[in-house]
């Protein structure tokens, strides 16, 4: 079997890679290194291909590594300027306070 055949992985385990990629060409990613990426994660979280014919069947499925992407993505907020967070957290608040009156009107 040639390094890279996909023919051992699911069609759950590609769909996985599918959307993770998409994902990743969402954030800016070239399209190999989305795809390579994608295979990553779901190599980390599965365990490689599942389907018979190897001991990679029977195994839980780890899913920190499909969290944590989301959780990177705090980083971005901290390298802006404190100036652009503080505005921000000033229009969210103005936000919330404007909702809340809302809502109790039509109470």
């Amino acid at each position: 079997m040639p390094r890279g055949d996909k023919s051992k992985y699911t069609g759950k385990q590609k769909r996985q890679a599918e959307h993770i990629e998409e994902g990743y060409e969402k954030r800016g990613l070239g399209e190999d290194e989305a795809e390579r990426r994608a295979w990553a994660t779901v190599n980390k979280m599965t365990r490689g291909g599942k389907k018979p014919g190897g001991s990679g069947r029977g195994k839980k499925v780890n899913k920190a590594p499909a969290r944590k992407g989301g959780r990177i993505g705090g980083n971005a907020a901290a390298q802006r300027p404190a100036a652009a967070r503080s505005a921000s957290a000033r229009k969210a608040a103005a936000t919330r306070k404007r909702r809340a009156k809302n809502t109790k009107k039509s109470r």
